[in-house]
């Protein structure tokens, strides 16, 4: 059984990535059970280990932690739904690609329960969606904007860091980092898109699509 935590109110960034590190390494030693954290962050910026120093654009503006989890620059801050996710990936197909598809998968699914139409796109990392609401580009193609992004780490099989889901953020936060390091598109979230929603229909649409979003634990525990 996986244990669903969440956490009200701002939760700080370091002690986050602690918790995470500790409950990972539990994990795998098998004291402790596979557990998805949602939460919501004071505004700041996080550097992946792809992150590019140009990216940060006003390095001023919010505090910037550095994370050894996979992609570039992204933004955390209220009204955005972060849910952190230490998986036994060893279980769940021990297949890296895969999982992180999975996870895709479970956004594009939560999003399509407020009927928004989540994509994923070949060479840019995360879930967006067609803004049909806006002008055409000057190629003539149609406007898309992140919805969600998507970084993760593993150690010893065990996933952290996860996803992060843009419910009701303060866009103009974005402006700080080319986030993910895409300079052509923008960002949304379900409230700019129009949708009276909630933090908490969000988790409710989190949990109610993750089994079917995400690999199933095998039985037997594959030891590394």
């Amino acid at each position: 059984m996986v244990e669903w935590i969440t956490t009200p109110g701002l939760t700080d960034y370091d002690a986050a990535t602690a918790f995470m590190e500790a409950r990972a390494d539990a994990i795998h030693r098998g004291t402790e059970g596979e557990c998805i954290w949602l939460v919501e962050h004071p505004p700041l910026y996080t550097a992946g280990t792809s992150a590019k120093p140009a990216d940060l654009t006003d390095p001023d503006r919010f505090p910037v932690h550095t994370t050894k989890r996979g992609g570039q620059y992204t933004y955390h801050g209220p009204g955005q739904r972060v849910a952190y996710v230490m998986l036994d990936v060893g279980r769940r197909g021990r297949d890296v690609r895969r999982f992180v598809q999975d996870l895709e998968h479970w956004v594009i699914a939560t999003l399509a329960e407020f009927n928004v139409t989540g994509e994923i796109r070949p060479g840019r990392v995360g879930v967006w969606v067609q803004r049909d609401d806006k002008p055409r580009t000057l190629t003539g193609t149609p406007v898309e904007d992140k919805i969600a992004a998507i970084g993760i780490r593993l150690r010893k099989w065990i996933s952290f860091h996860g996803l992060s889901i843009n419910v009701e953020p303060d866009l103009s936060h974005f402006d700080g980092i080319v986030p993910c390091g895409i300079t052509e598109h923008g960002v949304t979230s379900l409230v700019d898109l129009g949708l009276p929603v909630t933090m908490e229909d969000v988790d409710v649409a989190l949990r109610r699509t993750f089994a079917s979003s995400v690999t199933p634990l095998s039985p037997d525990r594959q030891k590394t």
